[in-house]
């Protein structure tokens, strides 16, 4: 149980360190839009801010910003708790590896809602200073989420028969993500295609 526990706790501080290292990194050295070709126009490294939810979505401006942001941290606050529950249970190793790497990636989008608009300034045609003299970009709890991680790996067109998006351009993969985002998606990817019969059986 012991060994677990370690095992978990150093999963999310990895995600973390190596989540927020790179969205800093971003921020101090890039301009908002600017990116990178890494491999080809397969894999880029492209600047850009979510102000909402996923794929950029947003709801009742100031007030759901701070009202996604709470949902997140009670989130996280069940995810921890349920993490603490399996280790207790002695849950397979991979189960709770992969509820660690959830709640490490939902964590490091939280740090982006209540710290970035503090710390940071406006990315917009200009580099943001790190603890800027004039203040922030925003007020606390109201952050924008850095993303980076663009695979265009399809380009093409729908066909002239395709309903509603004929003749329209094809992109696959269009979503800009972060280190977190991939986190949560591998811990709950495992889950669903690995470990839906340990659930099935749970009490």
């Amino acid at each position: 149980m012991k060994s677990i526990t370690i095992k978990s706790v150093l999963v999310i501080l990895i995600v973390l360190i190596l989540d927020q290292a790179l969205k800093i990194w971003i921020k101090t050295h890039m301009i908002l839009g600017q990116e990178y070709k890494i491999l080809g126009d397969w894999f880029i490294i492209h600047f850009t801010e979510n102000n909402g939810m996923a794929f950029g979505m947003e709801f009742w401006g100031t007030k759901g910003k701070f009202l996604l942001t709470f949902f997140r941290i009670a989130a996280v606050t069940g995810i921890g708790w349920y993490l603490r529950t399996l280790i207790k249970q002695k849950a397979p190793k991979m189960v709770i590896i992969s509820i660690a790497l959830i709640m490490a990636g939902a964590l490091g989008n939280i740090i982006d809602s209540i710290f970035y608009g503090v710390i940071f300034n406006e990315s917009f045609y200009q580099v943001a200073d790190f603890m800027p003299a004039g203040g922030g970009y925003t007020t606390w709890f109201q952050g924008r989420v850095v993303d980076m991680l663009y695979f265009p790996i399809l380009k093409g067109h729908y066909p002239s028969w395709f309903p509603f998006w004929a003749n329209e351009d094809f992109l696959f993969f269009r979503p800009v993500f972060n280190l977190a985002d991939s986190a949560i998606t591998i811990g709950v990817t495992y889950i669903l295609l690995f470990e839906r019969s340990f659930f099935k059986h749970m009490k």
